[in-house]
């Protein structure tokens, strides 16, 4: 088992998969943007003393207009970029409303069958999760 050295810096990150139709809500980051066109499960930083998913309804009410519920924890999971330890957990969620239509972070926004999304290029930390969310919904 990797050991985590003190000195990294830790970042709590929570994400939505949000599932309609059978298809899942994926999100690629713009280029001028860390993880630049990678594909993402939406969502952003844990605030300090902000629950995950309360953070979670934040970060998609500011990045994507859109309400959601947050239903179960579907991943966690650490990853490691440079100095940077990424603890990443992913919500089961639903939209309570309109389905987003632009982002103030990403360029592109798509809605994929379970089997489609391994051919997307992932960043690091979402690469876990998005196996566990193949193997869980392609079943369905």
């Amino acid at each position: 088992m990797r050991q985590v050295d003190p000195a990294t810096a830790r970042i709590e990150v929570v994400a939505a998969v949000i599932v309609s139709g059978g298809r899942i809500f994926c999100c690629r980051r713009a280029a001028d943007r860390s993880a630049g066109l990678k594909w993402e499960f939406p969502g952003g930083k844990v605030e300090r003393g902000e629950s995950p998913r309360d953070a979670l309804v934040r970060e998609l009410r500011e990045e994507l207009d859109v309400v959601v519920n947050v239903g179960e924890l579907i991943h966690r999971g650490m990853t490691t970029i440079g100095e940077t330890l990424i603890e990443l957990s992913c919500f089961a969620a639903t939209l309570a409303g309109a389905a987003p239509e632009r982002s103030t972070d990403h360029d592109q926004l798509g809605w994929f069958l379970p089997q489609d999304l391994i051919s997307l290029d992932w960043a690091a930390p979402d690469i876990p999760a998005v196996h566990e969310v193949v193997q869980q919904f392609a079943a369905d």
